[in-house]
């Protein structure tokens, strides 16, 4: 990617019969610093998408052997859920109102009128690749994680630790989960304190301290020699997995 661009290397697929816009569309996102596969017919493109998902597929409506909607239907009901959930934007003409209609309706998430501006597509792209990757965060941040016999659901805040369930205050919770999104990574007590407490908390950064104390007695075999949240001297704590 140049510059500050985002989404370095994502992939985006285009699937369109026009050689004119396919090398006007090509040669704009490949400025942009994405990797473009193409596909001039709705089955090849559909063949392409499942061999190898991209990041977002830019679909034309109107294809010869198979429609930018039957192509829309066929992703969207793709046993592949990385597929399923591929953000797809779909070209089509001022006078196709009811193809837009019904795209949006089986499952394309925008859709740009032919002729349009290279600009508006880019920056739709941009947009949609954003919201693709704020959702993927979002999910990956909500999965279940675990550190040796530990594990943690962000999503039903629920820790264990061998099977047996942790009873831990919010504080306690927060903090483990910082440090077992980033297992090996060393964090200050600063960080931290924002991380669990707010980046407004202004009381006493020994807080974090306490906390950690806490969590070790009840998740450590042995809290006074802990093997899950080590204290790195001078700096903060990290959480590793126990030998």
């Amino acid at each position: 990617m140049i510059g500050t661009i985002p989404h370095m290397g994502s992939k985006i697929l285009v699937i369109e019969d026009e050689p004119a816009i396919i090398t006007s569309v090509s040669y704009s996102f490949r400025k942009e610093g994405y990797e473009v596969v193409t596909a001039t017919d709705g089955q090849t493109g559909l063949e392409t998408a499942r061999r190898d998902p991209p990041d977002l597929i830019v679909l034309d409506v109107m294809l010869p052997r198979l429609t930018g909607l039957d192509v829309c239907r066929a992703i969207r009901s793709s046993p592949s859920a990385l597929l399923q959930n591929t953000p797809i934007i779909m070209l089509t003409a001022r006078t196709e109102e009811l193809d837009r209609v019904v795209g949006l309706e089986i499952g394309a998430d925008d859709y740009v009128t032919k002729p349009f501006s290279m600009r508006e597509l880019v920056a739709r792209v941009k947009a949609m690749l954003r919201r693709s990757q704020s959702r993927t965060d979002e999910a990956s941040a909500q999965r279940p994680m675990t550190l040796g016999p530990i594990t943690l659901d962000p999503a039903q805040r629920r820790v264990t630790r061998n099977g047996t369930n942790v009873a831990l205050k919010p504080r306690e919770f927060d903090l483990l989960a910082c440090l077992m999104r980033n297992p090996g990574q060393v964090f200050t007590r600063d960080h931290l304190l924002a991380r669990a407490w707010g980046s407004e908390f202004s009381g006493d950064m020994r807080t974090v301290d306490v906390h950690i104390r806490w969590l070790r007695e009840k998740l450590e075999e042995d809290p006074g020699n802990p093997k899950i949240i080590e204290t790195v001297r001078g700096v903060g704590y990290r959480s590793c997995a126990p030998d």
